[in-house]
């Protein structure tokens, strides 16, 4: 059976998630039955990383195995097709080695967080950014998340619903940015690292703007991640601001020849 990697964008607002649940609308559910449709059977496909509800993919990374040998180019068209009118795009699709595989293969995931800050309701951006009306310390916020680069048990900004085996991870960069919108101002987080705890992300971004608010000093930061509390966290901020953005493989199976 060929196996295909797929390179896929969505918009997570109307779906309960990527992975795939009982008589709710996620992701996985959609591409997977969208597969049915080309080839009639059940389909289960493997992703790079589970996003929440609301989460975004700009380029979430799944494979799938068929039983004909498509064209990638069909295979990407045919899926298009069949996930209108879901927010929901194939944006590449290629033939990937047979011991290819989307999760395990991974070497790191690259998430993007947008929170923009401006008076005036969003309107083009609604449901794309996390919205508050104050503005932000980026400097402040810049010495807080290095305190986050490297290995560290992260149980204070880990859900506590989350099933990993251990809270220790190593984060590779948390990169704070502000960039200027018209009406507004956007900062901007890159946040990078091979794997990540439930919900550790949003714990980190929602913290981070305490900071930038001028509620929670560097020295707070540095005790919430000290204190191995979940407790310890800031305010977990909401979904509609992230995105998986890249997943890095040792080869990448989009490399264009």
């Amino acid at each position: 059976m060929p196996r295909y990697a797929l390179k896929i964008e969505y918009h997570g607002a109307p779906f309960n998630g990527w992975q795939r649940q009982v008589d709710l609308p996620t992701v996985q559910g959609f591409i997977e039955t969208a597969l049915a449709r080309l080839e009639p059977r059940a389909h289960t496909i493997a992703a790079a990383g589970r996003t929440d509800t609301g989460v975004h993919g700009l380029g979430q990374v799944a494979h799938c195995d068929m039983e004909r040998d498509w064209s990638p180019f069909r295979l990407g068209e045919a899926l298009n097709y069949h996930l209108k009118p879901q927010p929901i795009a194939i944006t590449e699709c290629v033939l990937a080695p047979d011991d290819f595989h989307a999760r395990f293969s991974a070497l790191e995931r690259r998430y993007h967080f947008r929170i923009l800050s401006r008076r005036a309701p969003a309107v083009h951006q609604a449901g794309l950014v996390w919205q508050i009306k104050h503005p932000l310390d980026v400097e402040a916020m810049q010495a807080a998340a290095d305190l986050l680069v490297g290995k560290h048990d992260f149980t204070t900004f880990r859900s506590t619903i989350c099933q990993a085996e251990s809270p220790i991870k190593t984060l590779d960069r948390l990169k704070v940015s502000e960039v200027e919108t018209l009406g507004g101002t956007e900062y901007h987080f890159d946040v990078r690292a091979r794997s990540f705890l439930h919900n550790q992300v949003r714990s980190f971004v929602g913290t981070l703007e305490r900071v930038g608010a001028g509620s929670w000093s560097v020295a707070d930061m540095a005790a919430a991640l000290a204190a191995k509390d979940r407790a310890a966290c800031g305010p977990v901020c909401p979904p509609q601001g992230l995105y998986l953005a890249h997943v890095s493989y040792p080869v990448d199976p989009f490399a264009k020849a």
